[in-house]
């Protein structure tokens, strides 16, 4: 696939993004970039959800697993549909009640500015290494296919990249990303249905024997239930999966950002069931066209890159493949890729602006200066993330998911802990302690994590994330004080 095709397909994917980001920008004010005016219909909110859920990590990272790890991933997504119903029956009736522009803002209502400010501190953590870890794939994909060959630097090419993100996200913030993730999930979806039945033709399957080949071959595996010591044991990721899906979703800005878009709680908690339980097939047919790439592969007596996030580009820009096949794989990760930095950038811009310089009380009503805040931040954001992309590029080993997630499981943890604690206690705590246990958690999750494997073989996998959340929690009690608070949520 030559260097001008991907550069003319990513043009085109690009200029809808403008073009919609225009005109999702029009008598945009600070309201319409942090909460969308709260007036987008829930239907809407959900297909664009199915996509913001699918970063090019998924597109580029879940087919690779594959040929490791077959389907245990299934068992992570099954907790992924129980943890979304949790978010819509507990979350979103607080956040719509509170009237919350940053979900964080209800830890300063509950316990007070230290545990405000942890877990806004842990959120900005958290999504600049994530997003930035999810968008270092796409980018290496693009040095590959197009920088490379023409002799431009990794950096250079991240710097570019993130330029283009910030032009159509700058002005419209989270109504842009609604509408650019609704392009995105259709994008997605035929992109990848097209890309196994193109594979499937190319070695010689009908569509109807595309589901025989997948059972019959040796990765299609989903359950484990054999060895409770291993990390894909099939309880230990399922639990992982509904708390995950709580941390990670429920209470991350980012995604709770456009759940905040809706009208009301009702909508908004429409939308949640219903991108929590259409994620399951998205995944699923992932995995279908990682184990399509397989059989291509032993067909045609290639040999596989080292990486496994590599398959997929491997494969679809392969000689033997038709052209079309590299447009539709290039246009699946750019839509995966533009949409969530975009919206990690949004996400961090909202949260820093709101949480960590607490402009509302700086500015008051003067949208003017409001807006001139929220515009240096988003720049700043932007340069954030291409630093830490470029960092992660010369120290990348794993695959890209699982960095992800291992990221995740230190720094979400405390957040989880936090919300817990409050939503399902009636005590306080002496809040000046609280950013301590938030630094203290992840380091003693480490230590039992590393003594429970080296004394007893014991593999921690996802449910580290639970780990920390106890620790946490743990930590906060010790700190509670004797008088309870006045109210425990109506919701919960």
């Amino acid at each position: 696939m030559s260097p001008l095709t991907v550069i003319l397909t990513i043009g085109v994917y690009f200029a809808i993004l403008v073009a919609v980001g225009r005109l999702a920008s029009r008598n945009a004010d600070n309201a319409t970039f942090f909460t969308g005016g709260r007036r987008m219909p829930w239907l809407l909110v959900g297909v664009a959800m199915i996509g913001a859920s699918i970063s090019g990590v998924t597109f580029i990272s879940v087919p690779g697993m594959v040929a490791a790890k077959g389907y245990a991933y299934l068992q992570m997504v099954l907790g992924f549909i129980v943890g979304y119903f949790v978010i819509a029956v507990v979350l979103v009736p607080v956040f719509y009640k509170r009237r919350l522009v940053s979900i964080y803002g209800y830890l300063r209502q509950r316990f007070g500015n230290g545990a405000y400010r942890s877990g806004a501190w842990l959120f900005f953590v958290s999504k600049l290494t994530g997003a930035s870890v999810r968008f270092f794939v796409v980018c290496a994909v693009l040095q590959l296919l197009v920088c490379a060959p023409v002799g431009i630097p990794f950096e250079v090419n991240v710097l570019l990249t993130i330029a283009l993100i910030w032009l159509y996200t700058a002005s419209a913030g989270v109504k842009a990303l609604i509408w650019t993730d609704l392009i995105k999930s259709l994008c997605l979806i035929l992109s990848v249905v097209l890309c196994i039945a193109y594979i499937a033709f190319n070695c010689g399957l009908e569509i109807a024997e595309i589901p025989a080949a997948v059972v019959s071959h040796p990765t299609f595996r989903i359950w484990h239930f054999d060895d409770p010591m291993a990390g894909s044991y099939f309880w230990k990721q399922f639990i992982a999966g509904i708390f995950m899906a709580v941390a990670t979703n429920g209470l991350d800005q980012d995604m709770m950002q456009r759940n905040l878009a809706c009208r009301d709680s009702a909508e908004s908690r429409k939308n949640m069931i219903f991108s929590g339980v259409m994620q399951f097939f998205i995944i699923a047919l992932f995995l279908v066209l990682g184990t399509m790439l397989l059989i291509f592969v032993e067909r045609s007596g290639l040999t596989l890159p080292e990486k496994s996030d590599e398959y997929f580009g491997f494969v679809a820009t392969h000689s033997s493949m038709p052209a079309v096949i590299g447009v539709l794989f290039v246009v699946g990760l750019v839509s995966a890729a533009y949409s969530a930095a975009g919206s990690a950038l949004t996400s961090l811009t909202t949260s820093f602006t709101i949480d960590i310089l607490d402009a509302e009380k700086r500015c008051g009503d003067n949208t003017r200066k409001m807006a001139g805040i929220r515009l240096r931040v988003h720049a700043l954001m932007s340069l954030l993330m291409a630093a830490v992309i470029i960092i992660f590029h010369y120290l990348s080993t794993d695959d890209a998911i699982s960095a992800v997630y291992t990221v995740a499981s230190y720094t979400y943890g405390p957040i989880l802990g936090l919300f817990l604690y409050g939503l399902f206690t009636r005590f306080s705590v002496d809040d000046r302690y609280v950013p301590l246990v938030c630094v203290a958690a992840p380091v003693v999750s480490w230590a039992i994590q590393w003594g429970l494997e080296s004394a007893f073989g014991y593999q921690t996998g996802f449910e580290l994330l639970l780990l920390n959340a106890f620790v946490t929690a743990c930590g906060l009690h010790l700190l509670s004080i004797k008088k309870s608070v006045a109210y425990v949520e109506e919701s919960v």
